[in-house]
């Protein structure tokens, strides 16, 4: 690790960003889906900056083996989403954990697990949270057989295991019959050459909850509702292309409670740190039902945290700030570094926000 230092730290910043990497053989379309604009990375410098630290650039799993072992930086921030297997969100944190650097975002055992869907909903589901019931279809499996040992009626909804919440969802993966269920279950076992999750679709609004925090320390942000596309219900920011859309449904204070409530229980049940988001369908009786997490949200300047902080009237780089600032003290001062000052943060990032 670095020398301590109590003045202003160098801060290391770990993405993948669109084009620093050639897309692997026989990758699918959508490969590189989750990574980030140049945008995100110039909103982490600038949050970074106002902290009064240094930002420093050191890019993707690749990017990061290749300076091992001295990275030069006394704290990263992590939303590397790097590619290649069910672990692949865990590179990056491992590497950092070699390096003996602390590590801004969650650690590689919570981003392991809540990249799985069936362990995600497992977990999620034992700390009290509704999940939509499902069952695992292996590669080469009998994709009806298993629905109908789990006793699953339709429609049901198709989707990798091991990815992230947009990949491999096209308006086909709602499937309505059994041919239907068959034809997508081998569409993306062809494409992505993994287990599928197969669970009962859950028809109503849909709504995204950010958290920020650590355990006891975690807060929920205000909800933010998500258009779906009409005909297969699916939400269109997973869907490919420009679909036609519809926002139905009421965000009351008793549903932001529960959505809060539920979304919180979800980031403390998996154990992620300092940021999350995750998504939730609200179908006529009221009741969130869980359908993903994602500890390494975007940070892009038009994603969701970045509304939030336009719905509360704060530049972005304040908002972010706030957000970093307090993870960096976690991390810093979890990993035991000494002389770690606090950031000096300006506020809470939502705390505004009604």
């Amino acid at each position: 690790m670095a020398e301590p230092r109590r003045g202003p730290l160098r801060v290391g910043l770990c993405y993948d960003r669109f084009g620093d990497a050639p897309r692997p053989p026989g990758a699918p379309p959508d490969w590189d889906a989750e990574y980030e604009p140049e945008e995100t990375v110039a909103a982490l410098e600038a949050a970074v900056r106002r902290l009064g630290h240094e930002p420093v650039r050191l890019g993707n799993a690749a990017a990061v083996l290749a300076r091992m072992p001295d990275l030069g930086v006394d704290v990263a921030v992590n939303i590397a989403e790097s590619y290649g297997s069910r672990n692949r969100e865990a590179h990056v944190p491992v590497l950092l954990e070699l390096a003996g650097v602390p590590c801004v975002g969650s650690d590689a055992l919570a981003l392991s697990v809540s990249l799985d869907k069936h362990l995600t909903k497992t977990v999620v589901a034992a700390a009290g949270v509704a999940v939509p019931a499902g069952a695992v279809v292996p590669l080469g499996g009998d994709a009806w057989a298993v629905v109908e040992a789990a006793g699953l009626g339709g429609p049901l909804m198709v989707k990798p295991r091991y990815e992230g919440t947009a990949k491999g969802i096209a308006p086909s993966s709602r499937a309505e019959t059994a041919d239907h269920l068959a034809a997508e279950v081998a569409r993306q076992h062809r494409l992505y050459g993994q287990d599928l999750v197969v669970e009962a679709f859950v028809d109503g609004a849909e709504w995204t909850v950010g958290v920020v925090g650590t355990g006891d320390g975690a807060r929920a942000l205000p909800a933010l509702q998500r258009a779906v596309e009409p005909r297969s219900g699916i939400g269109v920011h997973a869907l490919p292309g420009d679909p036609d859309y519809v926002v139905e449904g009421t965000l009351t204070p008793e549903l932001e409670a529960r959505l809060a409530a539920s979304a919180l229980a979800a980031h403390r049940a998996l154990e992620c740190r300092d940021f999350s988001r995750s998504d939730f369908r609200v179908g006529p009786d009221g009741r969130p039902v869980f359908v993903e997490i994602n500890p390494l949200p975007t940070f892009a300047p038009d994603g969701t945290f970045a509304i939030l902080a336009e719905l509360d009237g704060q530049p972005y780089d304040t908002f972010l700030a706030d957000v970093l600032g307090a993870a960096i003290d976690r991390a810093r001062a979890e990993s035991g570094s000494p002389g770690a000052e606090p950031t000096g943060r300006r506020g809470r990032a939502g705390e505004g926000l009604e």
